[in-house]
């Protein structure tokens, strides 16, 4: 078995389990789900002015979509406060560049007036179409964990 499809199988796993005891995935178990389905880290993305969506990933890592099927995983280094909590984030960039362990990710409007900016150290692709589609795999499972773990004469 490869080593993709193994992480995907397990990150499957783990985000099932966080279905079944809370009915959402923490943080973590979205990190994990997303680290399976990202590419080998690069040192660069092209930034074209604004964020098309962004998903926090635990207090030292995000998402950010630049395109609607194009994402990027970026790990930063170390954590950075209110990122669970922020309304917004921009990303710094040089030119429509934006460069592992040189930019950074801004969080605005979380906390305090003033925020630290976070420093991406690595960036990585995302798979965005089978990142969806584990993601509804999920969805459906737990879907159809519900309906079964309700008694027999209420459906």
């Amino acid at each position: 078995m490869n080593k993709m499809l193994t992480a995907v199988m397990v990150a499957a796993a783990i985000g099932l389990g966080g279905c079944a005891s809370t009915g959402k995935l923490s943080s973590g178990e979205r990190l994990e789900l997303y680290r399976a389905h990202a590419g080998a880290p690069v040192s660069s993305f092209r930034y074209f002015g604004s964020l098309n969506g962004w998903t926090e990933l635990g207090d030292s890592a995000l998402a950010v979509w630049t395109r609607p099927s194009e994402a990027w995983l970026l790990t930063l280094g170390g954590p950075c406060m209110d990122l669970s909590f922020a309304p917004a984030i921009s990303v710094t960039n040089m030119m429509g560049q934006v460069s592992a362990k040189f930019d950074r990710v801004i969080v605005h409007g979380a906390g305090p007036a003033m925020s630290i900016p976070c420093q991406i150290q690595t960036i990585q692709p995302l798979d965005v179409k089978a990142l969806r589609a584990s993601e509804k795999e999920l969805r459906e499972a737990k879907l159809q964990e519900r309906e079964e773990a309700q008694p027999a004469g209420s459906r």
